[in-house]
């Protein structure tokens, strides 16, 4: 046989000398062999993946329901506002991304956390007197998920817990689970619009508490906090030292009778990640674009978090370069009508739909104020034949061919949620569909007790 010998010879505190003997000859060969040890395939999904849930998936893809053949289908379900084509874009945004396009300048790698004029362009954007930002507070992603990830991801240990809001966007959940962090639900109140319920909220925290994730506007609520409202929230923070991740990626789409404000710029003692993008309010989810603007006016971050982000930020190398080349353009040439006029069309339909749900029995819409959704109460007790908001929801399918989302997937049951991006004809052909079928389906108070009965 030939043999090699491979000599490393210590110094100091070096390994000491190693000989690796390699049989060449192809006969006997064991290297890499392990006495009493027969080799066998032992691929396995990581633990990760197998933590890794995500509700809403779970619930759609379990309804197996036909729509009823003889009715068009009508899909109030899918938060996008893109699908029906009644919510272009921008010609100016469209615009912006061809030209970089054309220049050819944006095809390599940029930086991690974005390219420094997009960073600059950002903060200049949404930078004002109460919560002034700078291009390093800035952090480039791939759409607002990504951002909420990393944001959870520099904030969080496994075996630490979050306060995420129940509803809530499912998103929240199925990333701190997969990253083995436990999540507590706080309640929003529905007679309330949707407010959090603070006491619930403060009596969570615990030591192992370590970020309260709040959404506003709301997905699927529609709801917008009021400034005294956001106030008592960030007491709650101040008192318990928790600092605070901001899902407003609806910022600004909010209806003329209601004022946005981000929490970053009422308060100058609470740290807070707010995560935004362009995917609702420049209606262009599919390009994958989101930030995270850091505010942290006291300093309690430090430039631990900031090094965190940065690291985290490397794991795929930043966002799209093309849509970031875009971004300035898009950001301040984008004209004022623009956003009027989605907004207009989102206030419509929500007032369409909130006025149609509202006369039907047994339901009990809850009036949005922004956002792309409306959440409508189910009173079960007068629908005795369905178990739960899933089952009334595969019924409505089946029968009127209206998808709607249960709210068991947002953590709330006995709600469904309708999203009011579709165009109007469409919006009420829905309604009346969904009218048709409460009627067909609804029990008066004596009616649902003898069906109780019969069981």
């Amino acid at each position: 046989m030939d043999s090699y010998l491979i000599q490393v010879n210590g110094h100091g505190d070096r390994a000491p000398v190693l000989d690796v003997h390699l049989n060449t000859s192809g006969n006997n060969m064991s290297l890499g062999k392990v006495k009493g040890r027969k080799p066998r395939w032992a691929v396995r999904a990581s633990e990760m993946s197998k933590k890794t849930f995500n509700p809403v998936r779970a619930i759609v893809d379990s309804m197996k329901v036909e729509p009823n053949p003889k009715k068009a289908m009508i899909s109030l379900s899918l938060g996008d506002p893109t699908v029906f084509g009644n919510l272009p874009t921008n010609d100016e945004v469209t615009q912006a991304v061809k030209e970089v396009l054309d220049s050819g300048r944006y095809n390599g790698y940029a930086p991690s956390v974005g390219y420094q004029s997009c960073r600059e362009a950002v903060a200049a954007y949404y930078s004002c007197p109460e919560a002034p930002l700078e291009a390093q507070d800035v952090i480039l992603t791939s759409g607002c998920s990504q951002a909420i990830e990393l944001a959870l991801a520099v904030l969080a240990n496994p075996g630490q817990n979050i306060l995420v809001p129940r509803p809530g966007f499912s998103l929240y959940k199925t990333l701190a689970l997969s990253m083995g962090i436990e999540v507590k639900l706080y309640n929003l109140l529905p007679e309330k619009s949707w407010e959090i319920d603070l006491k619930h909220l403060e009596s969570l925290v615990d030591e192992k508490t370590a970020c309260l994730i709040m959404n506003n506007p709301s997905n699927p609520c529609g709801s917008v906090f009021s400034k005294s409202h956001l106030q008592k929230i960030l007491a709650v923070a101040s008192r318990q030292c928790v600092p605070i991740l901001a899902d407003e990626i609806y910022g600004d789409m909010v209806f003329a009778d209601c004022k946005y404000e981000p929490i970053a710029t009422l308060s100058t003692n609470v740290p807070i990640l707010s995560c935004g993008g362009l995917a609702k309010r420049w209606l262009v989810p599919g390009w994958r674009m989101g930030w995270i603007l850091i505010h942290d006016r006291r300093d309690i971050f430090g430039n631990e978090i900031r090094d965190g982000l940065l690291r985290l930020s490397q794991r795929i190398l930043g966002p799209c370069t093309i849509v970031q080349g875009a971004l300035e353009h898009i950001l301040h040439r984008t004209p004022p009508e623009f956003y009027h006029n989605t907004l207009s069309i989102l206030k419509s339909n929500a007032d369409l739909c909130y006025a149609a749900l509202s006369a039907i029995p047994g339901l009990q819409p809850v009036r949005p104020a922004g956002a792309m959704y409306l959440m409508v109460e189910i009173e079960m007790e007068h629908f005795p034949e369905f178990e739960n908001d899933v089952e009334f929801t595969e019924r409505l399918i089946s029968e009127q061919s209206v998808f709607c989302l249960p709210a068991t997937c947002f953590e709330y049951p006995n709600f469904f949620r309708v999203v009011i991006t579709v165009p109007e004809e469409m919006i009420l052909e829905a309604c009346s569909r969904i009218q048709e079928f409460c009627e067909m389906h609804y029990h008066g108070a004596e009616g649902a007790q003898d069906m109780e009965c019969d069981k």
